[in-house]
């Protein structure tokens, strides 16, 4: 083979140290990136020559050299035409060749022509992509559920377009704390919850409404968090506006809640900063319900906890604290409902206790206090002395139809009505008088004169 000039040798090297520049920038193996760039100089030797020959490539990454050559043997008779050279066309080359001996011929690259080089360049450039994308999908499909900071690209119709420096996330509108609002070169966070591989590339997903967002930013305040002394067990949020997170420890010398606190609240205080002022309770993780229900509703004051059944459970809080025990809009029970993975019913200690001993034990067996009041109806004889029971087992045919006397015509029967009402005795409460000096008829006075409250 030729020696090859000073100026291929230089041209060589520039196209090693491009090679090593694509690695080091895409973080791409410098294996895949040589084996693209011999596919690609094959196909652009196979176009300069205009026919089936076999083409081979060297490249020697520590010297940078990049030779191209042809490789066939020699035979009497072709039968492959790209692996085999007739010995007549053989000797043209070289006349010393005989039949069997093997025929190499350098290329010079420059002689491919501009479109040849061109394909080149697209083959190494589109096998780049292809590798990049697929280095990028299988990074960040191993780190869902982590932390990552980026800042923001753009904003297309409430969605979030986030650059991550190697690749670019999306935090879509329903993913995003409602109080929040972002201009373009704003620094964000997000936890990374999904990662499709859609034909363009793969897509990140991240979300600032996730419950493992919140356990992330308290793995990094908290180091007792990170080095998994203190260890969170559930996590439960109302983006933006509360939510409740449990934690445990297995070093009874650490108070898994004051760690997460910080001194001051200092650790606390930057997660809220984060989360929009987004209001945290930090609970204490117990197994006993009774307990867990007294921290999920604390600073209300719970009297009683009553399972009712394995997904329910009734819990009787201070009259005074029922407001807050369920919370704005009913939001503090949802959440409590939640962390401990059961339906909650709460009534307040004075208004259980005014409910009847039927009502009571209905409600403590699932029941609403209308059912209650509805069964006990049910439940009452009839005048008769008959059950319901009784009478749904007697024949459904034997209807009684009462007669109308023929003295009680209509007339008789209104008559008889404005007699009775005339004889009833109509008291008057002044204390009930209706606006304007009306008295208001049919009520019974009230005992102990006029109520002070009213």
């Amino acid at each position: 083979m030729k020696a090859k000039s000073k100026n291929e040798n230089v041209k060589a090297l520039d196209i090693a140290a491009a090679l090593s520049s694509v690695t080091k920038e895409k973080s791409i193996s410098m294996d895949l990136v040589s084996d693209t760039l011999r596919d690609a100089l094959v196909t652009a030797a196979k176009r300069y020559l205009g026919k089936p020959t076999n083409v081979e490539v060297k490249v020697d990454k520590e010297k940078g050299i990049i030779e191209v050559y042809t490789r066939q043997t020699v035979v009497e008779t072709i039968v492959d035409p790209e692996k085999e050279i007739s010995v007549e066309e053989a000797k043209k080359a070289d006349p010393e060749l005989e039949i069997g001996d093997e025929l190499m011929q350098e290329l010079d690259i420059d002689r491919f022509g501009r479109t040849a080089i061109q394909t080149a360049k697209q083959v190494i450039v589109q096998r780049v992509r292809e590798a990049e994308r697929e280095k990028v999908f299988a990074d960040y499909s191993e780190r869902k559920g982590e932390l990552v900071t980026g800042t923001v690209q753009q904003i297309d119709k409430g969605n979030i377009l986030v650059n991550l420096g190697r690749t670019e996330a999306l935090l879509p509108f329903k993913e995003q704390i409602r109080k929040e609002r972002y201009r373009q070169g704003d620094p964000i966070r997000g936890c990374i919850v999904e990662v499709k591989n859609n034909p363009k590339g793969p897509q990140v997903v991240i979300s600032r409404t996730a419950p493992e967002f919140l356990a992330r930013l308290f793995e990094l305040e908290v180091p007792e968090i990170f080095d998994k002394t203190v260890k969170i067990v559930k996590v439960v949020r109302d983006p933006g506006f509360r939510s409740k997170i449990a934690v445990t420890t297995s070093d009874d010398r650490v108070d898994p809640v004051g760690a997460c606190v910080g001194m001051r609240g200092n650790r606390v205080q930057a997660i809220v900063r984060e989360l929009s002022n987004e209001r945290i309770d930090i609970i204490n993780w117990t197994e006993e319900l009774s307990l867990l229900v007294r921290r999920v509703f604390s600073p209300a004051e719970v009297k009683r906890v009553v399972p009712v059944s394995e997904k329910k459970i009734v819990v009787i809080i201070r009259e005074d604290d029922l407001a807050q025990a369920i919370g704005k809009e009913g939001q503090n029970i949802r959440l409590a409902s939640k962390m401990i993975e059961k339906d909650i019913d709460v009534y307040g200690d004075e208004e259980f206790a005014a409910f009847t001993e039927e009502e009571r034990t209905a409600i403590l067996a699932g029941l609403p206090p209308k059912a209650a009041a509805e069964e006990s109806r049910d439940a009452a004889p009839a005048e008769s002395g008959e059950t319901d029971e009784v009478r749904d087992t007697e024949a459904p045919e034997a209807v009684v139809e009462t007669e109308i006397e023929p003295e009680s015509s209509l007339e008789a029967l209104v008559e008889n009505a404005v007699e009775n009402e005339s004889e009833s005795e109509i008291v008057i409460d002044p204390d009930k008088a209706a606006p304007g000096g009306e008295a208001i008829a049919g009520e019974e006075p009230v005992e102990g004169g006029v109520d002070e409250e009213a």
